[in-house]
């Protein structure tokens, strides 16, 4: 390091490298999907939000899991914290599988989201995660039903607030409120009317 940088606070240099590193983000070149499949998979889909919609998701929990769940996993992945809800679609699949494909199913989704240090581990107390654990050996249809309830309420608590005071849901009801059923799509981290028709 030079004598000039030496002199300088910690802070200061912190803060140089701090926009060096944005500055260098900012020049580097956006890398363009070369398909028409790419570019699908990196658009968010369109998706048909009416004024009904909207209001049903404010007034309970269950209505937006029920009727809403795409723009709540939207919501969570803007926050990286999709895997509450991952955790509780994947008991829904559980639920629906063959009894002879039960067994590995449980034991995927138990490495995957219950195991301590697992990829997506979720937020369990450990007695329900040892009942749980226990409950493996036998892979019935209710071997997560303890988990995925805590799962649920944890959501209704904690991530299902801080989706009602997200700008995504207040941009929702602005449009909601203020254009007719029209097909919505976001780019940008913007919602955005697909079809140009109501100046969204």
């Amino acid at each position: 390091m030079c004598k000039g940088l030496a002199t300088l606070p910690a802070t200061c240099l912190k803060s140089a490298k701090d926009i060096k590193h944005k500055i260098g983000f900012l020049l580097q070149k956006p890398e363009f999907p070369t398909d028409q499949k790419q570019v699908k998979e990196k658009t968010t889909a369109v998706k048909r939000v009416s004024p009904a919609d909207v209001e049903k998701w404010k007034l309970s929990f269950n209505n937006l899991m029920n009727c809403g769940r795409t723009v709540f996993t939207a919501f969570l992945k803007s926050e990286l914290s999709q895997e509450n809800l991952e955790f509780w679609n994947a008991c829904e699949e559980y639920k629906k599988s063959s009894p002879n494909k039960m067994a590995a199913k449980a034991k995927e989704i138990y490495e995957q989201y219950i195991e301590a240090d697992s990829p997506n581990e979720v937020n369990l107390d450990s007695a329900t995660r040892e009942e749980t654990r226990q409950n493996l050996s036998i892979a019935g249809l209710s071997c997560f039903n303890d988990a995925q309830q805590k799962i649920f309420n944890l959501m209704e608590k904690d991530s299902y607030r801080r989706f009602l005071h997200s700008k995504l849901i207040q941009d929702l009801s602005l449009l909601s409120t203020t254009t007719p059923l029209c097909a919505l799509k976001k780019i940008g981290g913007k919602i955005v009317c697909s079809e140009n028709r109501c100046g969204a």
